[in-house]
């Protein structure tokens, strides 16, 4: 009997593990693979951002950007949310699949995959709706 807690522990790492991909990232990435979403936290600030790689339109790019921009969404667990202007991205192909139908919860934040998006918020009901056709910030 004192050998069944460490083989019980072992047949939940796998569930533990699906959780989170490879090399300590957290987050998914939708069916499609167009979009992505990591979690963050910074000086205990948690932050989720998300990148799609494809979108039908592309958004003017602001002055004040030197970067990228229009692809990555970004918002803090009680902030609001927006475009982010980024010279890097969160999108990963050893992040786990968030299937259609599934919810991603994390630190504050709430995501729900659907075949015609991903949409996200934070506690203060902040986000973002994200696909290829439309992209809005709320």
């Amino acid at each position: 009997m004192k050998h069944c807690l460490p083989v019980i522990l072992l047949a939940l790492l796998p569930l533990a593990a699906s959780a989170q991909a490879q090399d300590g990232l957290v987050g998914f990435q939708t069916p499609s693979k167009n979009i992505a979403c990591q979690f963050f936290t910074d000086d205990n600030r948690p932050a989720l951002r998300c990148d799609i790689a494809n979108m039908d339109t592309q958004p003017r790019r602001p002055a004040d950007c030197d970067l990228d921009w229009g692809h990555a969404f970004e918002m803090t667990a009680k902030g609001s949310a927006g475009r982010i202007c980024h010279g890097d991205t969160v999108m990963d192909s050893r992040l786990p699949l968030l299937a259609y139908g599934e919810v991603w919860q994390r630190g504050g934040f709430t995501c729900r995959s659907e075949q015609t998006g991903l949409t996200c918020f934070n506690a203060m009901q902040h986000g973002f709706s994200l696909s290829r056709a439309e992209q809005k910030v709320f």
